[in-house]
């Protein structure tokens, strides 16, 4: 019995152990197979091991999938130690009912060594699957200094700035806009020239040209056709003309109470003998306008026809009243008739044209703003207030040798003086000069270095005086000088002066007074003069004053040999 039991035992033990063998089995080819079949997925290449600093060189990933696969490659700016330049689009190539997927990536690296690509994720339908990784060498750029000829620092070259030719097309567009606004003004008057000779109507009388122009009221038929308001509007502007040119009364300007108090005045004062029924009449035709154009009254025909009726009796009987001669009567209809339409043609002439090319120009001016920008009408234009170069961004940078760093609203432009360059003392190496704006705006900066051939010293008190003479060359009256010791917390020293002065535009002749700052520093081998000036009354110039002193840093002069 016992040996039966040990003989299933061993026989139980063998059959666990082969199925742990197969099942054991089975996975690692599941393993093999899963890893195969991955491995086959994506491959991986780099087309040179060994590059220069800075030169590139390509990595390719490709990818055989099914169409339905989805495949994200990777991306970043970095792979590993390795920067990417570029990133190609992918590239995809039918092959068989699979599709073969090519990404490529330019790589580089500024820094001699070797280093390796990284492994890289590349998903597939939401698994990740790894690149090769490969060896790259960045070699160094040999510069071989002894047998390559050397050369001196070249001096500074003056370089003429390229020439731009926008103020020539501005300056023809306004002469165009100019030529188009006489060509108008031209066309206008021809046009009415024409037009007075086609409607020119003369007549004997005011009388008679109110008579005429009711006349043709009535052949318009207004109000036959429901424009009563307009009717009445005309109907009473001819009369009013009448009366303005006839009796002499302000008819157009007044409303109508005024016009019948100032007609009533004028009839007293001229001894015009009308009665005062067909003023009550005239009243009324008038009340009855108004309500006609401002209540939209409509009143029935037959009282447009009287109405129409009473203008007509109300004309003739003030017409027969004025006494006048008939010369008189001619010679002030022609003159105030002449007179009133010169005046408003003239007028139309004139100012069609001037609006039409101030609107051309306002235009460029937009388009200049659009298409330039603000700072460009500044620069070329309108010019920078000390409020607007206080809020600009500041530009901090390094001028002349030695070197005086300083932060300042605008770059300052180096200037050249031919007289003092050709003529420099026999110890002077050089010297530079720089500036933005002058003595008369509301703020301005000079700056001047000069580098010495030898160990030179510059004196300091004497520098100060002559720089002081210099202001006043340049057009500095009434100067007040204050001199002392410059000292900063970051341990810059020198000599400085400050005080006011007058100056004068050349141009306006306008005075200005101005706040201003001299400062001299001193080195072995150079010095450095700064100038600040701007106007004593304003703010903002005085507060970029003081952020630029608080920039000042001197650069140590190199000795020379």
């Amino acid at each position: 019995m016992k040996l039966n039991k040990d003989f299933n035992s061993s026989i139980l033990n063998n059959t666990i152990l082969s199925y742990r063998a197969k099942l054991r089995c089975l996975i690692i080819l599941l393993f093999l197979a899963t890893s195969f079949s991955f491995s086959q997925s994506i491959t991986s290449s780099i087309d040179s091991t060994e590059i220069k600093i800075g030169s590139q060189f390509n990595l390719t990933i490709k990818a055989n999938v099914k169409p339905t696969d989805r495949v994200v490659f990777p991306e970043g700016q970095m792979f590993g130690a390795l920067e990417v330049l570029e990133s190609n689009p992918v590239d995809t190539i039918k092959l068989e009912g699979k599709f073969e997927l090519i990404k490529k990536y330019g790589l580089t690296q500024f820094d001699s060594g070797r280093y390796v690509v990284p492994p890289l994720n590349v998903i597939i339908n939401e698994k990740a699957i790894k690149t090769d990784s490969f060896p790259i060498v960045v070699n160094n750029v040999v510069v071989d200094t002894i047998k390559q000829q050397m050369f001196d620092i070249k001096p500074i070259v003056k370089v003429e700035e390229p020439t731009s030719y926008w103020w020539l097309w501005l300056l023809l567009f306004v002469l165009a806009a100019c030529a188009l606004g006489y060509g108008l003004y031209y066309f206008i008057k021809k046009r009415q020239t024409k037009q007075n000779e086609k409607e020119a109507v003369l007549y004997a009388s005011p009388i008679e040209k109110a008579l005429a122009q009711l006349q043709q009221l009535e052949e318009k038929e207004l109000w036959q056709h429901g424009e009563t308001k307009a009717y009445y509007s005309e109907l009473t502007d001819i009369t009013r003309t009448y009366i303005e040119e006839a009796v002499d009364v302000p008819a157009m300007e007044s409303t109508s109470t005024e016009l019948y108090d100032a007609l009533v005045v004028a009839i007293r004062n001229k001894k015009i003998k009308l009665s005062r029924e067909t003023l009550e009449q005239f009243k009324k035709v008038m009340s009855n306008a108004d309500l006609v154009k401002f209540a939209k009254s409509k009143p029935l025909d037959f009282e447009i026809e009287n109405d129409k009726k009473t203008i007509d009796t109300f004309l003739m009987s003030l017409d027969k009243a004025i006494p006048r001669t008939e010369d008189e009567t001619q010679d002030l209809f022609a003159e105030e008739l002449k007179r009133k339409k010169d005046r408003k043609q003239k007028l139309q002439r004139i100012w069609i044209p001037i609006t039409t090319v101030v609107m051309l120009l306002g235009i460029v001016g937009v388009f200049f703003l659009v298409t330039k920008g603000t700072e460009f009408a500044r620069e070329n234009f309108l010019g920078h207030n000390a409020k607007s170069l206080l809020n600009e961004e500041w530009i901090t940078s390094d001028y002349g040798d030695p070197a005086i760093t300083v932060s300042t609203p605008k770059v300052l432009k180096r200037y050249i003086d031919e007289k003092v360059q050709n003529n420099l003392p026999a110890n002077v190496k050089s010297t530079a000069n720089f500036m933005y704006g002058s003595l008369t705006d509301n703020f301005s900066i000079v700056l001047k270095t000069v580098a010495f051939k030898d160990t030179t010293k510059v004196d300091l008190d004497f520098a100060l005086e002559n720089n002081l003479k210099q202001l006043e060359l340049m057009g500095a009256n009434n100067l007040i000088v204050k001199t002392d010791d410059f000292e900063d917390p970051k341990g810059l020293t020198g000599k400085k002066a400050e005080g006011t002065f007058v100056a004068i535009n050349p141009i306006t002749k306008e005075t200005a007074k101005m706040v201003y700052q001299v400062l001299v520093f001193a080195q072995s081998g150079g010095g450095q003069e700064l100038w600040l000036v701007c106007k004593e009354d304003d703010e903002y110039a005085i507060e970029i004053m003081k952020r630029v002193l608080d920039s000042i840093e001197l650069k140590k002069a190199i000795p020379n040999e």
